[in-house]
């Protein structure tokens, strides 16, 4: 019988978060954006509005690839030996 090899897998401990501190702050930054496009998007009641139809879907649009790059930054390594 052949003897199967165990790969040991390394697990991160339980108190590190995925993401670092920063990419929260950019991550709360691009939901205020969301949040500000929603507003623009709900204002007046004209429905052809300038900023209803041009400047909140931009904004939101803006606000979703923000948070996009909040999530896929990766976090600045820090050097050790400093």
């Amino acid at each position: 019988m052949s003897k199967k090899e165990v790969k040991k897998v390394s697990k991160a401990p339980f108190n590190e978060l995925p993401l670092s501190k920063e990419n929260y702050i950019l991550m709360l930054v691009g939901l205020g954006i969301i949040i500000i496009g929603f507003v623009l998007i709900s204002g007046s009641t004209d429905i052809y509005n300038f900023t209803k139809m041009k400047i909140a879907p931009n904004v939101l649009l803006f606000g979703f690839l923000f948070e996009i790059y909040a999530i896929m930054k990766k976090p600045k390594v820090q050097n050790p030996e400093a």
